[in-house]
């Protein structure tokens, strides 16, 4: 039902342009979202209840596209104690991500061998951006402002924090957030 409710907002205009003030109805968490796959199936975040969520923006031609590397490197290690990345292509910003997303699929796992969850290609800034954005945007106090840009939700679904594409996936302050949330340490 939150879901209906939720879209329905957006439908009706909701979101007028300005995602940072949004507000949504007592409840509402990361959890109360989903994106399509990259493969084209629903990805409904409740599935992921009681795990971290590193929800990243990312492009394949883009200066920080190294990123995925450390992406990578931390769902390996922290999948089992409880932590998902999840990776949103986004075209946003000046075109960095204009490949389809199989194109996209392809270029991760051959050139990163990436295997953690990633999305259909959405918009996280300007217009139509995707709900989860609206929410994480409003939670967060600002939009994304490039690729990389990174949420970290805790396991009850709540936002905790956000890191710029100038914060590493490996750096300190990001994986001591991680470890000091994660439901299995």
């Amino acid at each position: 039902m939150k879901k209906l409710l939720l879209t329905l907002l957006m439908f009706l205009g909701f979101n007028q342009g300005n995602t940072l003030a949004a507000t949504y109805p007592d409840g509402t968490s990361a959890f109360s979202f989903s994106f399509e796959s990259i493969d084209g199936s629903q990805m409904d975040l409740s599935q992921y209840k009681g795990k971290a969520l590193l929800v990243v923006n990312t492009a394949s031609l883009c200066g920080f596209t190294g990123q995925y590397e450390g992406l990578q490197s931390l769902w390996e290690e922290y999948k089992d104690k409880g932590l998902v990345v999840i990776g949103v292509p986004s075209n946003n910003f000046k075109g960095q991500e204009p490949g389809s997303d199989g194109e996209i699929k392809e270029f991760c796992e051959t050139t990163f061998g990436i295997d953690f969850p990633m999305t259909s290609k959405v918009n996280v800034t300007g217009k139509d951006v995707h709900p989860f954005y609206v929410w994480a945007n409003s939670q967060s106090g600002q939009e994304p402002k490039w690729n990389f840009y990174k949420y970290l939700i805790a396991p009850d679904g709540s936002y905790k924090n956000i890191y710029s594409m100038m914060t590493k996936p490996n750096a300190g302050k990001i994986i001591k957030a991680i470890e000091s949330i994660l439901p299995v340490n």
